[in-house]
């Protein structure tokens, strides 16, 4: 069987000078990668004001990410360009107060257990379907635009127990798509230490389309949040409500409602976006692997018939699983993650300067050449066989790692096998003669230009 290789951007035979990689990066980070980039076990570049060291050594990662993770934060760079939209949140501080918030969610998180989320998950699911089922049959559609409103939906019901729906979820998503493009043309002249670049009129136009994400969670969370405070009945048992119980343990003070608008904010883009993105790569790297989507069908078919899938079926499909994990292997939807060094420090024989920006990237780290066969293939049995075991131990991380890994990982991974198994059994995913996504690196990894297959509806019986 030949597997598929997924289009992604070609790199440069050599590295770039200072200036080109300024203007390369301006669309995408990863137009600024070049050949070695997927081999070296450490790159640096020194611009003026910012030394930045992208690290690829599994143990150095280990160092960073895990066993010394206090003494490399996240990096100013990452609370600057998400600040407007999440604030101060979990996503976006460092130390005590990253502690404290920390705290305070993980009692939240109870209301996303996966057997609690899943009526929840399912709903949504249908939901999908009764869209798609709207659709003509064989016409040519971007999956992107379902694969937000049903991950967007998800995560609303989960904490807000009530569905996406009409007018609502657009704002959202044409929001979310102005916020991401803009995203890069802001935050690189501050990596460059060219900050008279970012240009006012992007910055407004990027505050806006926080705005209006803000403006809608600000209506949904007000009224319970008042009730609340009133001593009124606080609404349903979801993940809103644990968030107005959670208290701080050395206060015993509650999230303020400017605080509890930012954590909200943090895990509908966490929730939501990354989801997004790495369920519509799977669409795309199935439509071109017809063999792996019949295994999957056939897999899916015989376990559920015809009945409804129920929270402990999840377990029980293996491949889709396999196919998932694959797809965040060659899609990380973060493409890296910065961190800043609190003081100086060795990394790997280099003396790296206090403040120095230290980039752990699960896209170079997961197509690397020296850990993965065949490393730009869609090979979901890869994590079946014993020669991927040390890759996936030491490199692969689509959910980071150390104290700061993704709390929603079981959650997102469940979410995904449930939307795959309801695609597939109503719809065969066919590819678009002529059209290969584009992928370009902005707060996730999205298509430059959509993910268009094609849905033909399977006949039953």
């Amino acid at each position: 069987m030949t597997l598929f290789c997924p289009a992604y951007p070609k790199p440069h035979s050599e590295k770039a000078s200072k200036l080109s990689l300024f203007w390369h990066a301006r669309r995408s980070w990863m137009d600024a990668l070049y050949e070695r980039s997927y081999s070296m076990q450490m790159g640096e570049v020194h611009l003026p004001g910012v030394d930045l060291y992208m690290v690829n050594d599994s143990q150095e990662i280990k160092k960073v990410m895990h066993t010394e993770a206090q003494a490399f934060p996240k990096s100013h760079l990452m609370h600057e360009s998400l600040e407007p939209l999440l604030g101060d949140s979990l996503f976006t501080t460092n130390g005590a107060q990253w502690q404290r918030q920390r705290t305070m969610m993980n009692p939240a998180f109870e209301q996303a257990r996966l057997n609690v989320a899943f009526p929840r998950m399912l709903g949504a699911a249908n939901a999908m379907l009764e869209r798609l089922d709207a659709l003509e049959n064989d016409v040519a559609y971007d999956i992107e635009v379902e694969m937000s409103h049903v991950t967007a939906d998800i995560i609303f019901r989960t904490i807000f127990s009530t569905p996406l729906q009409g007018a609502d979820a657009h704002r959202v998503f044409d929001a979310f798509a102005r916020y991401q493009a803009l995203a890069p043309k802001l935050m690189l002249p501050a990596l460059f230490g060219v900050r008279w670049l970012r240009l006012p009129w992007l910055k407004w136009q990027s505050n806006q389309a926080a705005k209006e994400i803000r403006t809608l969670l600000v209506e949904m969370v007000r009224p319970r949040y008042e009730a609340y405070a009133r001593g009124e009945d606080q609404g349903p048992e979801d993940i809103l409500a644990a968030f107005m119980r959670a208290r701080d343990p050395q206060t015993g003070e509650p999230f303020s409602f400017e605080e509890l608008i930012n954590q909200v904010a943090m895990l509908f883009l966490a929730g939501h976006e990354t989801s997004a993105s790495a369920l519509t790569w799977t669409c795309h790297l199935l439509a071109k692997s017809p063999d792996i989507q019949g295994r999957a069908f056939s897999q899916v078919q015989s376990l559920l018939g015809e009945r409804e899938p129920e929270q402990p079926d999840m377990k029980n499909l293996p491949l889709l699983w396999n196919i998932f994990r694959e797809s965040l292997r060659l899609f990380p939807p973060v493409g890296f993650f910065a961190r800043e060094s609190a003081q100086g420090c060795p990394i790997r024989g280099k003396q790296v300067k206090a403040g120095s920006t230290v980039v752990i990237a699960p896209w170079l780290l997961q197509r690397h050449r020296k850990w993965w066969q065949n490393p730009d293939a869609f090979d979901p049995d890869r994590f079946d066989r014993e020669e991927s075991k040390q890759a996936i131990k030491h490199t692969y991380m689509p959910f980071s790692m150390g104290p700061r890994v993704c709390l929603g990982a079981a959650f997102a991974l469940q979410e995904a096998v449930l939307i795959l198994a309801c695609l597939l059994r109503r719809y065969e995913l066919l590819p678009v003669e002529g059209h290969e996504p584009q992928p370009v690196g902005r707060l996730t990894i999205r298509s430059e230009n959509g993910v268009r297959i094609l849905l033909r509806k399977r006949i039953s019986g």
